[in-house]
């Protein structure tokens, strides 16, 4: 009798870790915001220091080495993928798409010049979807893809090197965090490349037409240029595309995203068009007529770019109050007609402050919630004769207990979750910074300020993990889920070297629970866990020893 395995995918766009305010060293969430900055908190005083003086010797962000704070995008840097209860062996006995003139062709549109190489060891970003769609073929029932937003290898290498108090590696899959040691089942690692076919290109939100431009720029990695491997000493200038010889475009979140769930090569803003301007189906839909249950977890809210590729149909990103329609199975401009089933489970930010106008989102925005409108989320709302168990934000109440008790409500009544959180800050959970305290310091974004009601109110990505397994699981049904870590993304951009640490610890603390889930469960057999991230920055950590010191704790 074949053995059947489950799937579980990680991306980038996770955020679990266990901290000191998950009670681990008797500190409680009260206790982390009272909290003050401490002499001990070095890696807090270097990135203070960093961004004051916009000089730091230790590392910077951006391609000028004396300006710290220079480079608030992405980059077309090689990522890391790490597989849990499957491997990558397929990918190895197939060879690299880089090596390849034809299937180079058929992921670009063309054979991008520097593109080809014969001794490519690196693969692309789709082959993530098609291990997805692989290992439902094997039997499969489960799959759990954490996506951590943003984090390439230096920020994992940063991140490692801090918490292990030394600099614990200097090349290859590495060590010192969860998803790099864990071993307790068949585990494997690998480089992918994320550059997207096209740039920004014209589209009309409206009507939901897409149109190519004949000069628009257009994707592909050289690695001369590049780097065979995000450790080698790169091309800074060509990974931010402003090689001029070789000017490849980096890819954003929407387009990285649709390629993880739907396996094509796009334009950037894309969720799950394609260049043709082509509705393209993602594999959580695909999966749901398969007897398959959905969710999704996010730190940032849920209809930003990577948790919308899981589900929705858009021409732009930007269309958020639209991407929540497609993901909680409401009419929207994209599915006027029928709309979609709507995922299982929807659990992240959003909350916050309404806006009155925001011409992205086309003619049909509603002044209010930009995210997702308060009219939706009562017509999502059981209690309205909707379909899902909402648990938000409460005054005074403890956001993981509200959570909980929507999600044991949900599989008593055999309805749907929703979970909706967040801060005033665009809707996002609070951010963790590298000590496991919410208090960030100056970097190129807000400096963000949270009460003790933010830390309360709100549950972390790793409880929010919790509740989705639990919800999606329940009475032994087979499920696809993605995680996104996003707030390393934001850190990143942010160029905070205290909240992007803080950010990986808060996604690996996620990792953990669904490590734990599969085996507490005895799931292995069924279970594939796919982490990854959607994109890299352009952090150039120059001294890591520094970093590594800074761990006093």
């Amino acid at each position: 009798m074949p053995v059947k395995y489950s799937l579980i995918c990680l991306f980038t766009t996770v955020s679990f870790v266990i901290t000191p305010l998950q009670f681990g060293c008797g500190q409680n969430k009260d206790d982390a915001v009272s909290k003050t900055t401490e002499p001990t908190d070095k890696i807090r005083a270097m990135q203070h220091q960093a961004f004051s003086n916009k000089n730091a010797s230790w590392g910077h962000w951006g391609y000028q080495p004396h300006q710290y704070n220079q480079w608030n995008n992405h980059s077309n840097r090689l990522i890391p993928v790490y597989t849990f209860g499957i491997t990558l062996n397929q990918w190895r006995e197939e060879g690299s798409k880089y090596r390849d003139a034809a299937k180079l062709r058929s992921l670009y549109g063309t054979v991008p010049d520097g593109t080809l190489n014969p001794h490519a060891n690196y693969y692309d970003q789709t082959d993530i979807y098609h291990l997805q769609q692989a290992a439902i073929k094997q039997g499969y029932r489960n799959i759990i893809l954490i996506v951590f937003d943003g984090m390439d290898w230096q920020t994992t290498h940063a991140a490692a090197s801090y918490k292990q108090g030394h600099v614990p590696y200097t090349s290859g899959r590495g060590q010192g965090l969860s998803f790099l040691d864990d071993t307790r089942v068949k585990t494997d690692y690998a480089l992918v490349c994320t550059s997207p076919r096209f740039g920004k290109t014209s589209v009309d939100v409206n009507a939901q037409t897409v149109t190519i431009g004949s000069d628009l720029s257009t994707g592909g990695f050289d690695p001369v240029r590049g780097g065979h491997a995000p450790w080698a000493e790169p091309m800074t200038s060509y990974l931010i595309g402003r090689d001029r010889e070789q000017p490849h475009v980096f890819t954003d979140s929407a387009s990285s995203a649709s390629s993880l769930t739907v396996g094509i090569k796009t334009y950037n803003g894309s969720i799950n068009y394609g260049v043709d301007g082509e509705q393209v189906t993602p594999i959580a839909r695909q999966l749901e007529t398969m007897g398959f249950k959905t969710g999704i977890v996010s730190s940032v809210p849920i209809s930003h770019a990577t948790p919308a590729a899981a589900y929705a149909n858009n021409v732009t990103r930007s269309d958020y109050q639209d991407i929540s329609r497609d993901l909680l199975g409401l009419r929207s401009i994209s599915h006027k007609n029928k709309p979609l089933r709507g995922l299982d489970v929807v659990i992240g930010g959003g909350w916050s402050p309404d806006k009155d106008a925001d011409k992205a989102q086309g003619a049909n925005f509603l002044p209010g919630n930009r995210y997702l409108h308060q009219t939706d989320l009562e017509a999502a709302n059981t209690e309205n004769q909707g379909r899902y168990v909402v648990a938000t934000r409460t005054s005074n109440a403890n956001g993981a207990t509200i959570l909980e008790e929507a999600t044991n409500r949900a599989i008593q009544e055999q309805k749907r979750l929703l979970g909706f959180f967040g801060t005033k800050y665009d809707g996002h959970l609070p951010f963790q910074t590298a000590d496991g305290n919410f208090n960030p310091t100056i970097d190129g974004k807000v400096t963000e300020e949270y009460t003790k009601e933010d830390i309360l109110e709100n549950p972390t990505l790793a409880e929010m993990t919790e509740a989705a397994l639990k919800h999606l699981s329940a009475n032994n049904h087979k499920f696809w889920l993605m995680i996104e870590a996003g707030d390393v993304d934001w850190a990143n951009h942010a160029n905070n070297i205290d909240n992007s640490i803080g950010a990986v610890f808060s996604g690996e603390a996620a990792f953990d629970r669904v490590m734990n889930w599969v085996d507490d469960n005895e799931a292995w057999d069924h279970t594939a866990v796919i982490v990854t991230a959607d994109h890299g920055h352009l952090f150039i950590n120059r001294e890591p020893e520094a970093i590594a010191t800074a761990n006093t704790h």
